[in-house]
C-alpha cells in the first residue's frame, strides 16, 4: 500500500507503531480513564506506604523528605498520649517554667557571688597579694567588685541611695531591716565604696561562714561574726559597723507587712554605748517585693529554731524599684539605758518604713515605680 512519506513523495507507508505489551488502549466508556499528571503518584502510593515502614526500619533507602519521620511518629504511642493529654502537658510545662523564672534570679545572684570569690582568688594568686584583707592593697579589687554590683543594681532595680550625708565621718553602727535576700545591702556597700571610698564592716550570721568557698570574699568585704570584742575593735579603728538585729529570722519569717523581728536582741545597743558611737537607721524600699519567702509554716519555724539554718528558699527577683534611705543618726547619750536605745532605734526604722513603704507591700506598685522616671527625694 502506497502513501506519502514525510516529504510528500510517493513511497511505502511507515509501519504502524508497536504498542507496549501488557497495556490496553483506553476508549471512552470501555476502559480505564485517561491518566493525569498525578496518576503515577497515586498508583505508586499503595506500594510506597506498604514499603516505607520496612525502608525506614532497615535504613536501606535514604529519604529526601520528612515522610518517613512522619510515619514513625504516627506509629509512636507517645504521640497519641500527647494528643490525648495535651492540656495537661501544657499546664505542667507552664508550671515548670514559672518555677524556673521565680528561682533563676536568686540562683544567678548566688552564682555571681561565687564568681566574685573566684576572681579575688585569681587576683591574689597573680599579684601574690599576702596583705591583710582589710588593708588598702585590696582597694583596686574592691572597686572592681563594687562597680560590677553597682551596674547590676542600676540595670535590674534602678537602685537609688539617699541620705549618705547622715553617715558620720567617724565610727558608727548602722542598723537596717533584713530582707529575704540582703541584696539591697550589697548594693549599699558597693555604692558607698564607690562614692566615699569607705568600707563598712558587716556582722553576719554564723551559717554564712559555713558556706564553702567564700572565705576570701568575706574577708575582703569585711564580713565578720560580730562578737562584742570584734565590733569594739572595728569601731575603735574608725570603721562603720552594720548589723541587722532581726538577722536570718527576720529574713525568713517577716513578710510584706515589714514587721521587725528582733526578739530580745540588744547587743548592738550595748556596743554603741560602750564605744560611745551613734546609731544610724537604714531601710530599703520594696525589698520584700523584690524577693520573698514562702508563708511561714510551723514546721519550718521549728526547724530553724532548732538548727539555726535557713531551709526555706527565697524566690522572686522581679525588677522592682529599690531605694535605700539612711535616717538621721541617734547620737550617743550616756544617760540612756540599753533597752531604751533599742526601742529608740526600732522606732526610727519603723518611721522610715512608714514614710517610704506601702503597707502591705505591692509587687505591681513596686514594678510601676521601677519605670517611673520621676526621682523621689528623701
Amino acid at each position: 500500500m502506497w502513501a506519502r512519506n514525510p516529504l510528500g513523495l510517493p513511497g511505502p507507508a511507515p509501519p504502524p507503531r508497536a504498542r507496549p505489551r501488557g497495556r490496553r488502549r483506553a476508549y471512552p466508556g470501555t476502559g480505564p480513564r485517561p491518566r493525569g499528571p498525578c496518576d503515577g503518584r497515586r498508583r505508586r502510593r499503595g506500594q510506597y506506604v506498604i514499603g516505607r515502614k520496612e525502608s525506614c526500619a532497615s535504613a536501606q533507602i535514604l529519604m529526601t523528605d520528612l515522610s518517613c519521620l512522619a510515619y514513625v511518629l504516627e506509629e509512636w504511642t507517645v504521640v497519641e498520649y500527647l494528643k490525648k493529654y495535651l492540656f495537661h502537658v501544657v499546664i505542667v510545662s507552664l508550671t515548670i517554667s514559672a518555677i524556673l523564672v521565680f528561682f533563676i534570679v536568686p540562683l544567678t545572684i548566688l552564682f555571681f557571688i561565687y564568681l566574685t570569690n573566684i576572681l579575688l582568688l585569681i587576683y591574689q594568686k597573680n599579684g601574690e597579694v599576702k596583705a591583710d584583707p582589710l588593708s588598702d592593697v585590696w582597694d583596686s579589687a574592691r572597686k572592681t567588685i563594687a562597680s560590677f554590683w553597682d551596674i547590676y543594681a542600676r540595670i535590674w532595680h534602678g537602685y537609688e541611695l539617699h541620705g549618705v550625708e547622715n553617715l558620720p565621718e567617724g565610727p558608727g553602727i548602722l542598723v537596717y531591716y533584713h530582707g529575704a535576700i540582703p541584696i539591697d545591702y550589697l548594693y549599699f556597700l558597693s555604692r558607698l565604696f564607690l562614692w566615699k571610698k569607705r568600707l563598712c564592716l558587716s556582722v553576719a550570721d554564723h551559717f554564712v561562714f559555713r558556706l564553702p568557698g567564700l572565705k576570701l570574699l568575706l574577708e575582703v568585704t569585711g564580713i565578720m561574726l560580730g562578737t562584742r570584742e570584734e565590733c569594739l575593735i572595728a569601731l575603735k579603728n574608725g570603721h562603720l559597723v552594720s548589723i541587722s538585729p532581726g538577722g536570718v529570722r527576720e529574713a525568713l519569717f517577716s513578710d510584706e507587712s515589714y514587721q521587725l523581728m528582733w526578739g530580745n536582741r540588744k547587743g548592738f545597743a550595748q556596743v554603741a554605748l560602750d564605744a560611745k558611737v551613734p546609731i544610724i537607721p537604714m531601710y530599703t524600699q520594696n525589698v520584700r517585693e523584690g524577693y520573698r519567702m514562702f508563708k511561714e509554716r510551723r514546721f519550718f519555724r521549728q526547724l530553724y529554731e532548732s538548727t539555726r539554718l535557713p531551709f526555706t528558699p527565697p524566690y522572686g527577683g522581679l525588677p522592682v524599684k529599690f531605694r535605700t534611705y539612711i535616717g538621721e543618726p541617734i547620737p550617743y547619750d550616756p544617760n540612756i539605758t540599753t533597752e531604751e536605745l533599742v526601742e529608740k532605734t526600732k522606732t526610727a526604722i519603723q518611721a522610715l518604713i512608714s514614710k517610704h513603704q506601702t503597707i502591705p507591700g505591692s509587687i505591681w506598685k513596686a514594678l510601676l515605680e521601677r519605670f517611673d522616671k520621676r526621682c523621689k527625694s528623701d
